[in-house]
């Protein structure tokens, strides 16, 4: 029945998809208390005005969890419709190199539809791309998952030991892997650096992985976009290289994981997922700084 109801969901437009998650969004806001907290506390925290974007932001919110099902369900010739790339000199100085890449895909505008753009895109050979993903605690939505993302070439991974060496391998094999950079990791397998100024716990994987692969890491997004002047609803495939690479200093390079982040989350501070809970202390972790440096 879940898997049915995605199928349904996903053989709407996705312009309809996009207006109908925005209402849902801002019912979603305007009735949970928790979650508007949440979300007006992380923006205020970023140093954005609340008052004028937070339901915006609700809105987007809204959008992307009915977007998702649409990525999951439709065939891969819609998803490539629906992408746009920019700033691709960005990637493709990247694999012109020979090395292996590590996408890092943040809370940001449509994360689901960039796993589909690194086995779609059309200026290249398919390639794989094996995503590190958390496995859902629920059994139903397993499955799910499983059926939404494992599609065109995505190989998943899980969060957790085996699924760490398993990224290994796909770097050395020299294929790609992506990694949503600003979820909280478990105990262990992070540490607390500033985040738009408050220490969160923040994952070192990506550095690890680039240290022992040799590999080049880039932010990708796609970016969401209304229908307008005669074009569809659609996703803007966006690139962004790191301000400098990383060092393999464990605690130095999730503090420019996270500052490079932030940059990228100021072009498009709408599309950002600030329900989420980034400032939780994962059960087992080390209690936060309480006067941490914020730079």
């Amino acid at each position: 029945m879940p898997l049915l109801l995605l199928r349904l969901i996903a053989w709407f437009p996705l312009g309809w998809l996009h207006a109908l998650g925005g209402l849902l969004g801002l019912l979603v806001y305007a009735l949970s208390p928790t979650y508007r907290r949440r979300l007006c506390e992380n923006l205020a925290q970023a140093g954005f005005d609340v008052d004028k974007l937070a339901w915006r932001c609700a809105r987007e919110a809204g959008k992307q969890a009915l977007e998702t099902a649409w990525v999951w369900m439709r065939p891969a010739a819609d998803l490539r419709d629906a992408m746009e790339v920019v700033d691709g000199a960005v990637e493709r100085e990247a694999i012109a190199s020979g090395r292996p890449v590590v996408y890092l895909t943040p809370h940001l505008g449509c994360f689901e539809i960039t796993a589909q753009y690194c086995v779609l895109n059309a200026w290249q050979p398919p390639r794989s791309l094996t995503a590190l993903y958390r496995v859902p605690r629920k059994e139903i939505l397993r499955p799910l998952v499983e059926v939404g993302r494992k599609r065109n070439g995505v190989e998943l991974a899980p969060a957790n030991l085996g699924g760490v060496r398993q990224l290994l391998r796909a770097l050395k094999r020299g294929n790609a892997v992506g990694i949503l950079p600003d979820q909280v990791p478990s105990a262990g397998d992070g540490v607390w650096v500033p985040f738009f100024g408050r220490a969160a716990y923040t994952m070192t994987l990506p550095g690890k992985l680039a240290h022992a692969a040799d590999a080049i890491v880039l932010f990708i997004f796609g970016e969401r976009v209304r229908a307008r002047d005669g074009k569809r609803a659609g996703f803007r495939i966006r690139f962004q290289a790191l301000s400098a690479p990383l060092s393999g200093e464990t605690e130095r390079d999730a503090r420019q994981v996270n500052l490079d982040l932030e940059r990228l989350i100021r072009t498009c501070p709408t599309q950002y997922l600030w329900g989420y809970n980034r400032y939780k202390r994962p059960a087992g972790a080390p209690p936060p700084p309480q006067d941490q440096e914020t730079r």
